[in-house]
């Protein structure tokens, strides 16, 4: 253990430790001649967990949100371990998401045309030129639904599994505690930019949630900076970002992973931080 602060004993940190348990940070709290120090096991995480408890102390509306993190029923023992009924929206959206994978075959017959952006048996899309008639083609029939159903188009239970879990994990955290309106925004405008960019960058041959799930990643983050409320640890943003980099380039394929939906992920994360920043935050829950 290494010894990153130390502070006298009036300081209650006991909603602070919970939290830090809650974000996965091995760490002590002893008594040593009247004082109270903290331990870390990990020398790498003194300088975020100090910034974190400099806001801790020194601003009342972050004690009263982890105070109503430890008190709420979505907590268990710090961490977030939701039920079905804390996110229906959410759940709801999975649960239709692996019927389409078995209903469309892994997006492999009529039906994954159907909710694709354009019917690729339809139209030219080779070029952007004839990408652009396709689509306006396509909407000026009443076929909205496009923009939004390749969402629902998985090719394998790899890639349906890594979205609902994310989609789980963090958008459940959202409709919780930003309300399913902010998650239903979320949901349509990080799907409409992230399918219209890979539709005019690739043509139609794509789908899958990971636009919406790196556009929700965005939000939580960003938005979490301003007013924290979510929970999940900073790898992951750390992480997320890296996979999309590496999606740019030749390796994904080179492993026998396939070309990755590149430029959905970026669009969406991207629509997530814009969200974070023009969406204000709502009033949390406490239980």
């Amino acid at each position: 253990m290494y010894r990153v602060k130390q502070l006298d004993t009036t300081v209650n940190l006991a909603g602070f430790s919970r939290w830090l348990n809650g974000q996965g940070v091995t760490h002590q709290i002893t008594e040593e001649g009247g004082f109270q120090v903290l331990w870390l096991e990990d020398p790498a995480h003194a300088e975020p967990v100090l910034s974190a408890l400099d806001r801790f102390m020194a601003e009342p509306e972050i004690r009263e949100a982890v105070d109503r993190q430890n008190r709420s029923p979505v907590f268990v023992g710090g961490r977030w371990q939701p039920s079905p009924r804390h996110a229906p929206l959410v759940l709801g959206i999975i649960v239709f998401a692996v019927a389409m994978v078995w209903l469309t075959a892994m997006g492999q017959n009529e039906l994954a045309a159907s909710l694709m952006v354009i019917d690729p048996r339809d139209y030219d899309w080779s070029t952007m030129a004839g990408r652009i008639d396709a689509l306006t083609a396509t909407l000026a029939s009443g076929q909205i639904w496009r923009l939004l159903t390749p969402d629902f188009l998985h090719f394998s239970w790899t890639h349906i599994i890594f979205n609902s879990v994310m989609l789980w994990f963090l958008g459940s955290q959202i409709e919780w505690f930003d309300g399913r309106a902010r998650l239903i925004t979320l949901f349509v405008i990080t799907s409409l930019i992230s399918n219209g960019l890979q539709y005019f960058v690739s043509g139609p041959l794509f789908g899958g949630l990971s636009g919406v799930v790196y556009g929700i990643l965005g939000y939580c983050w960003l938005s979490q900076r301003s007013a924290p409320r979510f929970q999940f640890p900073p790898a992951l943003v750390t992480f997320a970002v890296a996979w999309m980099v590496i999606g740019f380039t030749p390796l994904p394929e080179m492993i026998g992973l396939g070309r990755m939906a590149n430029e959905a992920h970026l669009g969406g994360f991207i629509a997530g931080l814009a969200l974070a920043v023009v969406l204000p935050v709502r009033r949390r829950r406490g239980a």
